[in-house]
């Protein structure tokens, strides 16, 4: 074998290494797509490195997700759209919210709910209280451990960057739902932020929180829910943040596509026969407020000529077997509103 002839088979194998070498790394950058051609089968990164697997099963990850404003790491129950979609549903919690869940998620199965649906479910865990406000001060009247609660830029301002950059959602098209305190939030949150939200629900929310009375019932309830301190959420009884942030007076930012707004008779329905009376009690209390408010929102809401809907069943009082038919009665009109099929 001469000496050229053996260099250029010297060359033919240096050239198969670097193609082989090319190819596989072309493998190696393309992989990631073909493992994440489901939205849902993948674990995205997030401020602890990534996301787990939520114990509730379906494809709900647990995410935690760095707040500036409030200096810590905020867990976001997220199942991602079925098919890819950029529409989102924010569903807000309860006066009693946990720091281990959110209740969407552990009385009523949401993710189950909208299991086959192209739409991703965003559900904050945390907050209790807090009406999902940025506060003046510190939560609590415990000054050794303040609580700093800024939900509404952290919603608004930046969990909407991590959504838009890990799954998918378009920061302008959004639906947001609440139940009770949620609902109250939900309303005001669309209502100050409408470039966001396309569509607003409220289950059982308190719709007017200025009017005589109802200052004094939610101190009271923020006390009993954890000693939060009513004052430090918009400043003295006198102040006008307290008048910016009373939904049935922020009708004039609302500009959704629809306004959905729902709350039970306060008479108990047949699945509430197995409750105990005590809290049967407190769930009648605490939806004829809510039926009451609700229903002077809805008059102010169709003077403005908005597009509100409202629903007032026969039956149903301030518990989930209320909130929980309100999910599943609303579904169709969320995923018609979102395109979200």
């Amino acid at each position: 074998m001469s000496a050229i002839s053996g260099l250029n088979r010297v060359h033919r194998v240096v050239l198969t290494v670097i193609v082989a070498v090319a190819m596989a790394a072309a493998m190696m950058i393309a992989a990631p797509n073909k493992a994440h051609a489901d939205p849902r089968e993948w674990l995205r990164p997030d401020s602890t490195g990534a996301c787990e697997w939520d114990g509730v099963g379906w494809w709900v990850q647990r995410c935690d997700v760095w707040s500036p404003a409030m200096g810590q790491n905020i867990t976001v129950q997220i199942q991602p759209a079925a098919r890819g979609g950029n529409a989102s549903l924010y569903l807000l919690d309860g006066l009693r919210a946990t720091n281990y869940t959110n209740a969407w998620l552990h009385d009523v199965n949401a993710a189950a709910t909208y299991n086959n649906s192209n739409i991703t479910l965003v559900m904050p865990v945390g907050g209790a209280g807090s009406f999902y406000a940025d506060w003046q001060g510190p939560a609590t009247y415990d000054l050794r451990n303040p609580v700093n609660y800024k939900w509404e830029t952290f919603l608004t301002a930046e969990l909407p960057g991590y959504l838009a950059q890990h799954f998918g959602v378009a920061r302008d098209n959004n639906s947001i739902a609440g139940l009770s305190m949620g609902g109250t939030a939900a309303m005001n949150l669309a209502a100050k932020h409408p470039d966001m939200f396309r569509q607003a629900l409220s289950f059982s929310g308190y719709l007017a929180t200025t009017v005589p009375g109802a200052q004094t019932l939610i101190r009271a309830a923020l006390l009993d829910a954890g000693g939060f301190n009513i004052n430090a959420m918009y400043g003295s009884i006198i102040s006008s943040s307290r008048f910016e942030n009373d939904p049935l007076l922020n009708l004039g930012g609302l500009n959704t596509k629809n306004i959905y707004i729902s709350a039970g008779s306060g008479i108990p329905s047949p699945a509430d026969q197995n409750i105990l009376p005590q809290h049967v009690a407190s769930g009648v209390a605490l939806e004829l407020v809510a039926n009451a408010t609700t229903r002077l929102y809805g008059v102010n809401a169709q003077a403005q000529g908005k597009n509100v809907i409202q629903d007032y069943p026969a039956t149903g009082i301030h518990n989930w077997n209320q909130f929980g038919d309100q999910l599943n009665y609303t579904k169709r009109l969320v995923l018609d509103t979102m395109n979200a099929w």
